[in-house]
């Protein structure tokens, strides 16, 4: 039980985290490396892919660490909270939204909405002014359904 715990601290903590440091780091000075995420460029990397290289140091470092108690350490339950959270991330955001490596289509309707509010926040290539900064977090009612015409 104290596993679930950490594993959904880790997850929530890494979505406040990605919020906070989009919306204040890579949106403030770290700009010129986040750029690479918001204009066009050829080929399957982008400078801006140093950003999730580092959080996965930091999960596999934790999981490293508490292995040995896998159940009982927080810091696996914490690494692997953020590794899920990884690997829903590179799922929604690289795959499905920016159709990234093996890019996917979907019906479902939370990944939609999610695919919307990124979207929105691409709309620009400009520096401020761009919500949602989270992938999870952000006012879904803001980004309707659109209905088809039949």
């Amino acid at each position: 039980m104290i596993f679930l715990i950490y594993l959904l601290l880790g997850f929530v903590g890494m979505e406040i985290l990605s919020y906070l440091v989009h919306r204040y780091l890579f949106h403030g000075f770290l700009w010129r490396i986040h750029r690479t995420h918001h204009e066009a460029h050829q080929g399957l990397f982008e400078f801006n892919d140093v950003f999730s290289t580092l959080f996965a140091i930091a999960a596999i470092i934790l999981i490293i660490f508490g292995v040995n108690d896998p159940l009982g350490d927080p810091r696996f339950g914490l690494g692997m909270g953020i590794t899920v959270y990884g690997i829903l991330y590179f799922i929604i955001h690289d795959l499905f939204t920016h159709r990234r490596f093996l890019p996917f289509s979907s019906e479902n309707r939370m990944m939609r909405l999610i695919r919307r509010a990124h979207q929105r926040h691409h709309q620009t290539v400009d520096k401020v002014g761009n919500e949602p900064y989270g992938l999870f977090l952000f006012p879904y009612d803001k980004y309707p359904e659109r209905r088809k015409k039949e």
